[in-house]
């Protein structure tokens, strides 16, 4: 079977290789019925995942595709997201790289992650944030591209993440010996998001380490990543017949909706329940009681993230920890009470 290229594909489908060109670099100007007509018809011969051999013998394209997944309802807003997408982006760029946000639909079409990095030639992926249900992720992590997050967890990604392990262990500490509380509740955020679920974890690991009582009415959980949804879980816990002496909180926006509900009910924060945060984003420290929270350093998590995957980018034979964990600091402020 004749080997398959821009020409041989311009001659079946009766237009030029420039038209096959942009269609395959999403640039120029194609209308949607050409587009759709090429992208239905490489994908039917298989050609665009033949491309990846001259994609690896080519030169650099010094550029990182980025993994921003929009089904999470996240957000690029989100503070503490967008604030370590900025750090990475800042490290790369004076590397000499550019980042290009990874498109999976085109018109009416749609393209795996994979497949989108042999069109683009990207150097490498970096992924902000992911959903660990999604196929795709999986079969650019078992490609050649060299991939990195600060996100997610899975067997053949590096990953740059938070040590949550020990930071949730630094707040049952510092409750107890500081607060000296020991009804120490908890606003769960969704499972679906790996530091939540390791954050859970570590929560239900030292509190019976410490062998502080689990109550199952402390513990409530936040539907979703942000105000609201913190929010909802606050009135959850107001329905029951007393609160924790203490509320640790999976992030600092799930935070702003719990002081906001306790606010409304006339629950006095620290006096009557204490409130510890996660992540230290910016508003935290402006709101009224101001946010005891356990910072995540979000510079050193682009900036090492950054660096891991430019290692493995110029020098693939370099071996590269599988997780490398960022430490964490308890930032003290009006949400918490020192005994």
């Amino acid at each position: 079977m004749k080997k398959q290229n821009i020409y041989t594909l311009a001659k079946e489908l009766d237009v030029s290789p420039g038209t096959i060109s942009k269609v395959l670099n999403n640039t120029g100007k194609v209308s949607e019925a050409t587009r759709t007509r090429i992208l239905e018809y490489i994908e039917k011969v298989g050609y665009v995942p033949t491309m990846s051999a001259r994609m690896l013998k080519s030169k650099s394209s010094k550029t990182i595709g980025v993994i921003f997944s929009e089904e999470l309802n996240i957000g690029l807003e989100h503070p503490f997201f967008s604030s370590v997408l900025q750090h990475f982006k800042t490290y790369v760029e004076n590397e000499g790289y550019e980042l290009s946000f990874i498109v999976t639909k085109l018109g009416k079409n749609r393209l795996s992650y994979l497949k989108w990095c042999m069109n683009k030639k990207v150097d490498g992926v970096y992924i902000v944030v992911g959903n660990y249900n999604d196929k795709g992720i999986e079969e650019l992590i078992g490609s050649e591209i060299p991939v990195v997050s600060t996100d997610m967890v899975l067997k053949g990604l590096k990953a740059v993440v938070s040590d949550n392990d020990h930071a949730v262990k630094s707040i049952l500490e510092y409750s107890v010996q500081k607060l000296n509380k020991k009804k120490i509740g908890m606003v769960v955020g969704p499972q679906q998001s790996k530091a939540f679920e390791q954050r859970f974890n570590a929560y239900k690991k030292y509190m019976n380490a410490f062998n502080l009582p689990i109550n199952e009415k402390h513990i409530v959980y936040a539907q979703g990543f942000g105000f609201t949804s913190g929010y909802q879980a606050t009135l959850n816990l107001l329905g029951n017949e007393d609160l924790p002496e203490v509320l640790f909180v999976s992030s600092d926006e799930i935070s702003l909706g719990v002081l906001k509900a306790f606010q409304d009910h006339k629950i006095d924060v620290p006096n009557q329940i204490q409130v510890i945060g996660f992540d230290d984003i910016p508003v935290a420290r402006y709101v009224t009681p101001s946010l005891t929270t356990m910072m995540q350093d979000r510079k050193i998590l682009g900036e090492t993230a950054a660096k891991t995957l430019l290692s493995m980018i110029e020098n693939p034979d370099t071996e590269v920890p599988d997780v490398t964990l960022i430490d964490t600091k308890l930032i003290k402020r009006e949400s918490t009470k020192e005994a």
